[in-house]
């Protein structure tokens, strides 16, 4: 196997704040729609929060509009009410993202010809704890029963499990970043030979919904729940729910089976900052512009070719400048003595449509940044004023 063949996204779904599918996903893009709620009190309230936690002034009531996760086919997957019941909503949905996005590629998992990986991580279950363990659910059926239905290191093998899929099946978990690494992961694993058709993405379903968030000063969180990506007033970003999952496919094997190519990964890589930051939590230029110089020297690109990067942006304070930093560095050291243009290259994050969405986080940009390509658009990046941090 040629261990640097491009890799071939030929299928993709996903449920986003305010978009059931990729397609209205797009459409909310396009339209520069942003996807968030703003609860009144009665609401958060009925909704479990105490009346003096939301009569506080560091109370801030707008979370992204979560997606419809809480309806699903059993008969499809061959569950009973009782199992839909017992396993986590993030389960569940990834099983039903990642059929989908089979379906869009066109291939039928079931007496597929070749081993069919998945690649994929969840958040923590909160579903246990607020739902299973409260409820007395867990005692009544056993906590191994529930640690089966709910760990995230269960969620890639369950969609396996319920697909009837014989390639790897491996959790991925590595915070915000998991959903890419998920994508590095299966396309090492799609060139090694180890499958022939990949499943890569991740999920975070934020439990319980419909409720704020306390407001820290120099915290991650927006003082008043807006993201702006680059912005020199952001305050944070909005944690929220979403899935989404890509499938992938090696290039010469995709055009061979005459599948449909949205996109093509060039190249990839993974990295760490180990001990060159400031604290643990918080992001180093120096792993980051290794990162990203590593992956486009894989894929033999020259920066003055790129046109836009879709950005993690998660309008923090610290995150943002270190972003562009570290990507400004990677730029110049790939371009050597050449000059580099100035201008040239957009740069953007949809966090400030549908905020961070955890595991989820990283396969929304992908797959954003693989819907401009497709439909040849480049959505604009919300709540950026056009001035820069100092």
């Amino acid at each position: 196997m040629d261990q640097a063949e491009p890799v071939a996204i030929i299928g993709m779904a996903g449920r986003f704040p305010g978009a059931d599918d990729v397609g209205e996903f797009w459409s909310n893009l396009v339209a520069g729609r942003a996807s968030f709620v703003r609860f009144d009190d009665d609401l958060l309230v009925a909704h479990g929060e105490p009346p003096e936690r939301v009569a506080n002034d560091a109370y801030v009531r707008v979370r992204p509009c979560p997606p419809a996760m809480d309806l699903m086919d059993t008969t499809l997957f061959g569950m009973t009410d009782q199992d839909a019941r017992l396993r986590d909503p993030q389960h569940r949905v990834f099983l039903e993202i990642a059929h989908a996005a089979l379906e869009h590629a066109g291939h039928d998992p079931h007496g597929h010809p070749d081993r069919i990986g998945v690649f994929a991580g969840a958040n923590g279950s909160r579903y246990r704890a607020e739902n299973l363990e409260r409820s007395g659910t867990a005692a009544s059926v056993g906590e191994r029963a529930v640690d089966f239905a709910t760990h995230p290191d269960y969620l890639p093998t369950f969609v396996s499990y319920k697909l009837g899929l014989r390639g790897p099946s491996m959790a991925v978990q590595t915070a915000c970043s998991t959903s890419l690494v998920a994508v590095h992961v299966a396309c090492t694993a799609l060139r090694a030979g180890d499958c022939g058709l990949a499943i890569a993405g991740g999920v975070d379903l934020e439990l319980p919904v419909c409720r704020g968030y306390s407001y820290v000063d120099g915290g991650l969180t927006a003082r008043d729940g807006v993201p702006r990506p680059f912005d020199r007033d952001a305050t944070g970003t909005n944690f929220g729910s979403g899935v989404g999952a890509v499938v992938l496919k090696r290039l010469s094997s995709a055009l061979a089976d005459g599948d449909r190519v949205h996109a093509v990964v060039l190249g990839s890589a993974v990295t760490n900052d180990g001990d060159q930051r400031a604290g643990f939590a918080t992001p180093g230029v120096a792993g980051q512009a290794d990162c990203v110089h590593e992956a486009m020297t894989r894929a033999g690109v020259d920066p003055r070719g790129v046109s836009y990067v879709e950005a993690h942006g998660t309008a923090t304070r610290l995150g943002d400048p270190i972003e562009v930093a570290a990507l400004t560095k990677a730029y110049r050291r790939l371009a050597g003595d050449a000059p580099l243009p100035t201008g040239w290259c957009g740069i953007g994050s949809v966090k400030g449509n549908v905020g961070h969405l955890g595991q989820a986080a990283g396969i929304t940009g992908l797959i954003k940044a693989v819907l401009a390509l497709a439909h040849e658009a480049i959505p604009a990046s919300l709540n950026f004023r056009n001035r820069t941090r100092s």
